[in-house]
């Protein structure tokens, strides 16, 4: 029996504006040259990721620099998409339009806090597909590490790129992330009186697994936004030292983690950077891109800590 909570997305999206604040001020004309160059980086950066992760072409998708309120529009909007997907019920009594509510209440106050640190999300379930650009908090945050714009607009466009990119290369992936979040919400096997907090062995195998693709995700668009920012983006290493010490965890780990109840660590998808790195130092960038063929070919949870053992295993795919 599926234990996907129900959820008032009006609500979402209201609290969500209500509590979140519009980011740095900036003069029209300051505002209209940061979008635009936002936009130029995007468009530069298909061909840099092409080159650094040797990928087939990214999944088609449009390119939006959106503002706060723009991103919580389309992650509300993403978001139903998801839980519909792994069969979220319609509101039908009292009880649960007012359980609708308050879980749109607490979802969208959870927006609220992702949408004020959010850089960029590509979004492969909404009808039309989206690769966003969050304009006031990639600005705010180029402010704050006291760090070139344009390089830092450009650098975190190769990472937000990559992401169409590996959607590009395993057109299987979104469908498999709703197969893992249908694991997570099947309360067949646990106590009902438990919810989600105390999950069943399967509920938790399938966090650990979506755990596991999700530090693949993060940690190689992170690799390959180093890669192919070499040559085009100013001071990588000094970026990457700065992002690192600033940040708590990626988008797709905070907007999944505020989805799905979880609670996401920095460690998870840097252990996804180290794997990656590894997997290429020992049989090039090829043999990573085995991972994006196939559900089978993702590195399992051990084999995230482990590369070793992950290469062990798919040496036909590899070789």
């Amino acid at each position: 029996m599926s234990a996907v909570p129900g959820v008032d997305w009006r609500v979402v999206t209201a609290t969500a504006r209500l509590l979140t604040p519009a980011g740095p001020d900036l003069p029209r004309n300051e505002a209209a040259a940061a979008v635009a160059d936002l936009r130029a980086c995007a468009a530069r950066a298909t061909e840099a990721v092409a080159a650094a992760s040797a990928l087939p072409g990214p999944v088609d998708a449009a390119v939006l620099v959106v503002d706060r309120e723009g991103w919580v529009q389309a992650a509300s909007s993403m978001a139903e998409a998801m839980l519909g997907g792994v069969g979220q019920a319609p509101l039908v009594t009292l009880g649960e339009r007012v359980g609708g509510r308050l879980a749109g209440a607490q979802l969208g106050a959870a927006f609220a806090f992702v949408g004020t640190r959010i850089l960029g999300q590509f979004d492969p379930y909404s009808p039309q597909r989206r690769l966003l650009l969050v304009a006031p908090n990639i600005v705010a945050v180029e402010r704050a590490m006291g760090v070139e714009p344009h390089g830092f607009r450009q650098w975190v466009c190769l990472h937000e790129e990559t992401h169409r990119f590996q959607f590009g290369a395993a057109p299987w992936l979104a469908g498999h992330l709703l197969g893992l979040m249908a694991v997570v919400f099947d309360d067949s096997g646990a106590d009902a009186r438990r919810g989600l907090s105390l999950l069943s062995p399967g509920q938790a195998s399938g966090v650990d697994e979506i755990t596991a693709v999700m530090s693949l995700l993060e940690g190689h668009a992170d690799v390959m936004m180093d890669a192919a920012g070499a040559g085009l983006v100013p001071q990588v290493t000094r970026l990457r030292a700065a992002v690192e010490a600033r940040r708590d965890a990626p988008g797709w780990f905070q907007f999944l983690s505020r989805v799905l109840g979880l609670r996401a660590k920095r460690e998870q998808y840097l252990h996804g950077a180290t794997f990656c790195r590894a997997v290429i130092a020992a049989a090039g960038v090829e043999a990573l891109n085995v991972a994006f063929t196939a559900p089978e070919a993702l590195p399992t949870p051990a084999e995230l800590h482990d590369p070793q053992r992950w290469l062990n295993r798919v040496p036909a795919r590899v070789g």
